[in-house]
């Protein structure tokens, strides 16, 4: 099972998750990972979910319309929006506020 790692405001939140998991979808049902992550609207369209891949990105599929129209040049950042990520592999996200400025 995939190994997610959260770093948010100097903490770290980590579990597995099933393969093929949407991370605000078990946010929302208060699965892992937690309520910790910011999430809004879960359909990439308030970038309220935005975070930064720290490892594993490689992994995920290529960043859909909705990313690429919220996020623009941030992508090459390494920023993602959770919401539009279904998780495969290991992952380290992060929605530090150091990471998101």
């Amino acid at each position: 099972m995939p190994k997610v790692v959260i770093r948010k405001d100097g903490q770290c939140f980590e579990g597995e998750v099933r393969p093929n998991t949407n991370l605000v979808v078990r946010a929302g049902i208060k699965q892992f990972p937690f309520p910790h992550l910011n999430y809004g609207c879960g359909m990439g369209k308030c970038s309220k979910c935005m975070c930064k891949v720290l490892h594993g990105g490689e992994h995920l599929a290529a960043p859909n319309w909705k990313e690429q129209k919220q996020l623009g040049d941030q992508l090459d950042a390494g920023f993602r929006l959770a919401c539009q990520l279904w998780i495969h592999h290991d992952i380290e996200l992060s929605q530090d506020e150091t990471a998101l400025a």
